[in-house]
């Protein structure tokens, strides 16, 4: 009996990546895997690009686009859809997951001459809702991992054909991808893996159910070499093809051939490591110390089904700021979707479905919100959208709600130029400060937050494993590797959150007070908080494209000083972009280095990725302290200290009563 060998890759790059990272992954990856499997009509095999990203290719390498196009023609090759900017569906309402199937579909059957039947999911997030939104847009069959089908009380064995479910009424297949084959393609040998192939086979198996990142096969760490140079893919596809076991083929031949092997209803879920990924710090170790613990004992693989941590949405409430772009995209969406069809522009639909894109929502070993690119990329887009929007269909100039779910109510303070947020949560601080011309939120920041993987870190690689054959090479989630020196204290966790105007009371003792107990002052835009004998009154307010922030403070024993932070975004971050340049036109450094200055009133942050500059003023004198923000994070290719933003604090004695004012003025470059 043979066994069916269904092989997908599934290629991306995230919206905004830079140029760079994908000329280097397609030369490394995707361009070397086309070649090779061009060489073998035979190994028939399905494929799916992120729709960013095929645009990409097509621009920058049409010949290799060519070679994928006439392996299609020739029916080697079967094209999976998804949603064309890979979004998480079931984070988008249902009205954009069709327009993104649709546009994602539309453009391979222009490009490709073939419409999907298949679709990848993203991140292999599985919620139930998703199912109407893929069937009404023509897809029949998805492929997700078997450990969803394991959570819902399938047995192993039973994991080698598709199952089906239902949704309001709307049938869809679902494939149940095998975790063996994706630990063991491409990093065991390749003899191994066709031989484990071939004992399926004797085991009565329909079909070995594969589809992974195609990343895997030369931008992984080691993989270029032992995938390419050393020729692992020649020799799997090579021994696939001699195998009088195996067979190779699209997933569409397999699904019009067989049978359903019956109706399921999956939880929701994702990928195993992601489900550990999206807990917080504390219960992330727990988890996986049972993890361990049951692998240790031999029980892991029986328990798996149930030890399923948490689920993707869960990084809307670990990082408020993914949460905040998030609520900000969908309040964008239903603006976009009412108004009249006539007003839409296709542009805005494109700025829309780029805001989506999954990578910048999340993280663990992969995902992107600790990389301020990818935030970057989302923002530019949403308020591009939101600039088209302010024209057709204004926002009110002021506006209150809890715009997020947190439980604090967020004043909207907007001009046709600027956009500002401040959040009631003691702090009365901006969580976003936004401007319409540069497409640019300077509030776009991270705090550094507590990762349970900072534990290998302080007390080294004890828990990790090792890889699952010496023979071959380890995989990404085995590894720990430093792409930086990480210090002493730069994991340590932020106290307070990262924002604009986080502000300080410093007294004669030099004893540092937070100001967190601000409380809405009698009209919008205004705070006041307070100590023993004074009183501070904040007051923000935007005019055309500067925002200005006036602290009053009363009383017969005010503070010796008032501190407030700043932390500022900027594209540039400790690159050769940005610079300091001061009231007298001197330029003493970039972003990344520290300045001090005392008794100014000016500094502006000129930044030539932003194409712009922002410039800071202060009615009274004030001295200038300016921080790199870094925090430390993983990635697939090892630990890394990030520059998040600017952190700049202005001091200056509030004695005497007199009103100190503060503006940020956002200059785009004249063009």
């Amino acid at each position: 009996m043979t066994i069916s060998l269904l092989f997908g890759v599934h290629a991306h790059q995230p919206v905004g990546n830079f140029p760079a990272v994908i000329d280097d992954a397609h030369i490394r990856s995707y361009g070397m895997f086309l070649r090779v499997m061009e060489r073998y009509p035979a190994f028939r095999f399905s494929v799916h690009f992120s729709g960013w990203l095929l645009d990409v290719l097509l621009e920058r390498f049409p010949d290799d686009m060519a070679r994928l196009a006439a392996m299609t023609r020739r029916g080697q090759v079967e094209w999976f859809g998804s949603g064309d900017c890979e979004p998480v569906l079931a984070a988008i309402p249902h009205r954009d997951r069709v327009t993104q199937i649709a546009t994602l579909s539309d453009k391979i059957e222009r490009r490709f001459g073939m419409r999907p039947s298949g679709a990848w999911l993203t991140e292999r997030v599985w919620e139930s809702s998703v199912v109407t939104s893929l069937v009404a847009t023509g897809i029949r069959y998805v492929a997700v991992d078997d450990y969803h089908f394991l959570c819902a009380g399938e047995s192993q064995d039973r994991l080698d054909s598709f199952f089906s479910t239902d949704e309001d009424g709307r049938r869809l297949d679902l494939f149940p991808i095998s975790e063996g084959a994706r630990y063991r393609l491409p990093f065991s040998p390749a003899g191994e893996a066709v031989a484990w192939l071939e004992d399926l086979a004797r085991q009565g198996r329909r079909a070995a159910i594969y589809f992974d990142d195609i990343e895997k096969f030369g931008i992984w760490p080691e993989t270029y070499e032992w995938v390419f140079e050393k020729g692992w893919l020649t020799q799997f596809i090579e021994g696939v093809l001699a195998s009088p076991l195996i067979r190779t083929e699209t997933y569409a031949d397999y699904h019009a051939r067989e049978r359903t092997r019956g109706i399921v209803y999956l939880p929701t879920t994702s990928y195993i490591e992601m489900n550990e990924w999206t807990l917080p710090a504390s219960r992330a170790r727990e988890y996986h110390a049972l993890v361990e613990s049951e692998k240790a004992t031999g029980r892991f693989e029986a328990h798996k089904p149930f030890l399923r941590g948490g689920i993707w949405r869960n990084f809307m409430s670990r990082y408020s700021e993914a949460n905040w772009m998030h609520k900000r995209m969908l309040g964008a969406s239903r603006r976009l979707a009412a108004l009249p069809a006539a007003q839409r522009a296709p542009e805005m639909q494109e700025w829309l479905h780029r805001s989506q894109a999954n990578d910048a929502y999340w993280h663990g070993l992969f995902g992107g919100l600790y990389l301020p690119h990818l935030r970057r990329a989302i923002w530019n887009n949403l308020l591009q959208l939101e600039a088209a929007l302010e024209r057709l269909a204004p926002w009110p100039r002021q506006q209150q709600g809890d715009l997020d779910h947190d439980g604090h109510v967020e004043t909207a303070l907007r001009s046709p130029l600027l956009h500002a947020y401040v959040r009631d949560d003691g702090h009365a601080a901006l969580v976003e400060f936004s401007s319409l011309a540069l497409a640019h939120n300077f509030g776009d920041t991270l705090r550094a937050y507590p990762e349970a993987y900072h534990d290998k870190i302080r007390y080294g690689d004890a828990g990790a494993r090792a890889a699952a054959s010496g023979a071959g090479i380890a995989s990404a989630h085995d590894r720990v590797a430093y792409l930086h020196t990480i210090l002493h204290g730069d994991a340590d966790p932020d106290e307070r959150p990262r924002g604009l105007f986080l502000d300080s009371a410093i007294d004669a003792n030099d004893m540092m007070r937070p100001l967190d107990g601000y409380v809405p002052g009698a009209e919008p835009g205004r705070w006041v908080a307070g100590g023993e004998g004074w009183r501070i009154e904040k007051r923000y307010a935007l005019e055309d494209d500067t925002l200005s922030v006036t602290f009053r403070i009363e009383g017969a024993r005010p503070p010796a000083t008032i501190e407030t932070e700043i932390n500022l975004a900027m594209p540039s971050c400790d690159g050769f972009g940005g610079r300091y340049i001061l009231a007298d036109g001197s330029v003493p450094g970039g972003f990344g280095d520290p300045l001090r200055i005392e008794d100014t009133r000016s500094l502006t942050l000129d930044d030539s990725e932003l194409r712009g500059s922002l410039r800071i003023e202060a009615s009274l004198p004030v001295s200038c302290d300016a921080c790199a923000h870094r925090t430390v994070s993983q990635s697939e290719a090892g630990f890394e200290k990030i520059m998040q933003a600017v952190c700049i604090t202005l001091a200056w004695s509030p004695a005497g009563g007199a009103e100190q004012r503060i503006t940020l003025r956002a200059l785009p470059v004249a063009s």
